[in-house]
């Protein structure tokens, strides 16, 4: 589990909840029923009208993995990588299919797979180009659902705003009630803008970093078993998977 999203959602609540603290509020101030459920329950329903009713089932899934996911870097994969092309050089492909048992990765191992089975390296590319393109698409409508909850929640909460400030002017005729009235008319726009940057935009940012590892991966594996079916030295093989992977991901030895 990588706490990044737990640190930094967490951390700005502290951050908020510690200033208000210190300017001599309450916290449980902050925490009314009917603002909450405006802001976060009407921001969730047209999240839902945006997409299709397959969307909405998997935010489940995309939450726990925003929280929960984690990818091993691209760089990870390249000793797997030379390993393999090593041994297919010296006892050929079909030899590898002893080796994809010690191979975690479930991509590498179906491209490899194929490369054993005998399928033309156009079709392995063109299959496995594909898979990625398909997860792309996946992984850009996940992060969709909560780049939009970020758009919609401060608008949702100034409506929350506008529904209080009406109810204040019904009570026009109560002076003591006004003060307290205002103050929580003002609490649906600050969890309005509060839910939106501390929650779900980057929840959206969190989803679509993952995904671009993930696919990251996927594209060294892709050339790698290209690689590997081309008959490749190891040695070039792992230069050229290096040289895919931006600076500050490449080995230091190799970085330098």
């Amino acid at each position: 589990m990588d706490p990044a999203p737990a640190i930094g959602i967490g951390g700005g609540f502290a951050v908020v909840i510690t200033v208000n603290m210190l300017e001599g509020g309450n916290p449980m101030s902050l925490l009314l029923g009917p603002p909450l459920l405006l802001v976060f329950g009407v921001t969730i329903l047209i999240c839902i009208a945006g997409g299709t009713m397959m969307d909405a089932k998997n935010v489940p899934n995309s939450l726990k993995r925003a929280f929960n996911g984690k990818v091993d870097p691209a760089a990870a994969m390249i000793p797997d990588v030379v390993s393999l092309a090593e041994r297919a050089r010296r006892e050929g492909l079909l030899a590898l299919e002893e080796s994809l048992t010690e191979i975690d990765d479930p991509f590498l191992v179906k491209g490899v797979t194929m490369a054993i089975d005998g399928t033309d390296p156009e079709e392995v590319r063109d299959i496995l180009e594909a898979e990625v393109h398909a997860k792309r698409a996946e992984d850009r409508q996940a992060a969709k659902f909560f780049a939009d909850a970020g758009a919609y929640a401060p608008t949702i909460g100034i409506i929350g705003t506008v529904m209080g400030l009406v109810h204040v002017l019904e009570n026009l005729a109560a002076p003591a009630e006004l003060g307290h009235l205002i103050a929580g008319a003002f609490v649906a726009t600050l969890w309005g803008v509060a839910s939106a940057n501390v929650i779900w935009l980057p929840l959206a940012s969190r989803l679509r970093r993952l995904g671009d590892l993930e696919c990251a991966r996927m594209e060294i594996a892709i050339e790698g078993v290209a690689a590997i079916q081309a008959g490749s030295n190891p040695r070039i093989i792992a230069q050229k998977l290096r040289s895919l992977l931006p600076a500050g991901q490449q080995p230091e030895s190799e970085a330098a």
